[in-house]
């Protein structure tokens, strides 16, 4: 669509109307939202603050050096990893004539569903010493694979299971490119080199820049694949500080450098995308991307995806079959099922609380940011984001605290645990409700008050069903995120109650594979459920890059 073509709208859509009161049905749940995301952080700050010296101390020893140096070079090689796998795909994939490129763009989105502690799992059971590949090899000479564990295999896993962020961000922006101004510099006599590197890559900028931060974001955050294939970063040194002894001012010291560089990536990412336009400038300028003629290269590139969709899902889903076979084989099916189901519907249920909780808050946070857009509404909407920009560990490790001194009753529950959740994930259902906001007309809301309905009943019977879909995205984008979530989890779970991630965490820690196998499969099942029914309905499962 055209920038002239919603610029009419755009006023009334942003609410630079007349200026109305904000009503307490909204604002109300916004301000709890908004208190509830940044009370994790409060709740750190003023704990570093309190304990002064000792926290200064604890933040210059060279330990914290070496974490921190170990942390940035995770990510730098994860995001460098993931944008050259995911933007030669996209192109791949949207672009050419890769032979059965609709498959190819569903297989290799698929590794976006997997947990990077399945992965981890996966890798170590299939590539470690005495692992599937060096027993297989073993016959033909071969006696040792290269290490699998440290920041090679640590960073190998976590690229192969968020490259597809880069992917489908870069895919979107080449689906959706102005076509016009390539045309209009082949038409002034420039190559295709030259169109490339003068249009096609500043096009692309921003979404590349929005990809990369959502994988540096991952790596950051990450627990599980490098917990299991023994690499000290910040989410392994504050679990391992949280859990060394009676005093953690030392997990709190470095829960909030984690935080600091969640900040200085969001600033990175923001200076790459840089603060040109990039809007379409007339209509008709959207259309099918032209098809490249690969030629020669087309079964290389064949070969290319199938080598990165074999590493990021075959190899995982082929691993967990394995041990499952071998699970069942050893004679435990009807232990491995009971374990299993009961914590598939512990997931289920706490995840699907969270989704709901997340849609029933997005709702008024979505329209007040929407129909009464000024400073004060937007600033409430971009606090609500903090909980997302904020790794898992570091929201439950707040949590932990908090719950403990002062909200006794409520630590590990599962209302403590669902409330994490809704910290972490909200801003997901947000950016699907305002999203769905945007697209209703004000002139449907305001013929209904016009008739003398009031706000609520508006509301209620008119901006509820139209942003119905945002809702359903929203929670469902959240039920995907939760299922995953592996450091709440752990710190916040109820006492008695496994999840599928836990179970999976629980068992592959120990190095009993055949017990992880089962409730991994499930997992990846029910958490590819939602992002199927996504991707069939035109949602993206990117959410934070369009927060």
């Amino acid at each position: 669509m055209s920038k002239g073509a919603v610029a009419p709208s755009a006023t009334a859509v942003a609410g630079r109307a007349p200026r109305r009161r904000l009503p307490g049905l909204l604002l109300v749940p916004t301000l709890v939202a908004a208190i509830a995301t940044a009370l994790p952080l409060a709740y750190l700050a003023v704990r570093a603050a309190g304990a002064g010296e000792e926290a200064l101390r604890l933040l210059w020893r060279p330990a914290t050096a070496e974490v921190l140096s170990n942390t940035v070079g995770l990510v730098a090689v994860v995001t460098a990893g993931a944008v050259l796998i995911g933007v030669p795909l996209a192109w791949l994939v949207t672009c050419t004539d890769l032979p059965g490129r609709r498959v190819w763009s569903v297989a290799l989105s698929l590794p976006l569903v997997i947990p990077s502690y399945v992965a981890g799992f996966a890798y170590v059971a299939a590539f470690a010493p005495g692992g599937m590949l060096p027993r297989l090899l073993g016959p033909f000479g071969v006696q040792r694979l290269p290490d699998i564990y440290g920041l090679w295999g640590a960073a190998a896993a976590l690229t192969l299971v968020s490259y597809p962020y880069v992917l489908l961000t870069v895919r979107g922006a080449l689906m959706g490119m102005d076509r016009s101004l390539e045309d209009a510099a082949r038409s002034l006599g420039s190559g295709k080199p030259a169109v490339f590197a003068r249009i096609t890559l500043p096009l692309l900028r921003p979404a590349i820049a929005a990809g990369a931060l959502l994988v540096a974001l991952y790596a950051l955050s990450d627990f599980g694949a490098v917990s299991l294939l023994r690499f000290d970063s910040f989410t392994r040194a504050i679990h391992t500080a949280y859990r060394a002894g009676f005093d953690r001012t030392g997990a709190v010291v470095l829960a909030l450098v984690l935080v600091a560089l969640t900040g200085a990536l969001l600033v990175i990412e923001a200076r790459l995308r840089g603060g040109d336009a990039h809007h379409r400038t007339g209509p008709g300028a959207r259309r099918t991307p032209p098809t490249a003629r690969l030629g020669r290269w087309r079964w290389p590139a064949v070969v290319f995806c199938a080598l990165v969709a074999g590493l990021g899902l075959g190899v995982p889903v082929v691993v967990l079959g394995y041990w499952l076979a071998r699970g069942l084989a050893a004679g435990e099916p009807l232990r491995l099922a009971a374990e299993t189901w009961a914590a598939a519907w512990h997931s289920v249920r706490a995840s699907a609380m969270a989704a709901a909780a997340s849609a029933a808050l997005a709702l008024p946070i979505g329209v007040l940011s929407v129909r009464y857009r000024r400073r004060s509404t937007i600033l409430l909407e971009r606090v609500t984001y903090l909980g997302y920009a904020l790794p898992g560990i570091v929201v439950a490790l707040s949590l932990v605290f908090f719950g403990a001194r002062f909200a006794g009753p409520l630590y590990q529950t599962l209302a403590l645990l669902v409330f994490a959740y809704v910290v972490l994930f909200l801003p997901q259902a947000v950016g699907a409700v305002r999203s769905s906001v945007l697209q209703i007309s004000p002139s449907l809301e305001d013929a209904a008050r016009t008739l003398g309905a009031s706000g609520a009943r508006v509301t209620a019977q008119v901006t509820v069903p139209l942003a119905r879909p945002g809702l359903v995205a929203g929670g469902m984008l959240v039920f995907l995120t939760a299922m995953k979530e592996l450091p709440a989890t752990l710190l916040l779970g109820p006492t008695g109650q496994r999840t599928l991630a836990t179970a999976v965490w629980n068992a592959t820690s120990e190095a009993f594979f055949a017990r992880a196998a089962a409730p991994a499969l499930v997992l990846i099942l029910v958490a590819g459920l939602p992002m199927a029914v996504l991707v069939a309905r035109g949602f993206g499962p990117l959410s934070r890059s369009s927060s």
